[in-house]
């Protein structure tokens, strides 16, 4: 579940998710969130890398939300599924998690549905990747340290 107001993407996070929700190997049980995904896609505000506000949640961004229930404080990085490591706090752009945070910006409150409901956060910090150049978007591999709550 969503708010009804648009996503923010670069281009160049645009192209690579329509890459990886084109690609085979999706499970059943994701379909819906996967559709939920493309169709914000379709209606996005798309933006050129350099124009990306500094508090929007972009692939790679390391992110700092609040559960608005329970008030635990967590930290994640958003990452392509291939890099995916939740224990870790690398939160897969296409997990339920990951579709919902992804274009919000700080201060915004998020929901998605999870087996046992509804779950909110309040997006507390957002801290996107340094940029790259575009010859050097493609080698490069970043690493996130996970941050303990302060």
């Amino acid at each position: 579940m969503r708010r009804n107001d648009r996503i923010v993407v670069t281009r160049s996070d645009l192209e690579r998710l329509r890459a990886i929700l084109g690609s085979p190997g999706k499970s059943a049980r994701d379909h819906e969130h996967l559709l939920d995904l493309r169709d914000e896609l379709e209606q996005a505000q798309v933006v050129r890398d350099d124009e990306m506000p500094s508090d929007v949640v972009t692939l790679q961004s390391q992110v700092r939300v609040r559960d608005c229930e329970t008030g635990m404080v967590s930290n994640y990085t958003l990452v392509s599924p291939a890099q995916a490591d939740v224990s870790s706090g690398f939160v897969s752009v296409l997990a339920p998690l990951g579709t919902a945070l992804l274009g919000y910006r700080e201060g915004d409150e998020v929901e998605w549905q999870m087996p046992g409901g509804v779950r909110r956060l309040w997006i507390e910090r957002v801290t996107q990747p340094e940029p790259l150049s575009a010859d050097r978007s493609e080698q490069v591999t970043s690493v996130h340290s996970v941050h303990a709550p302060a």
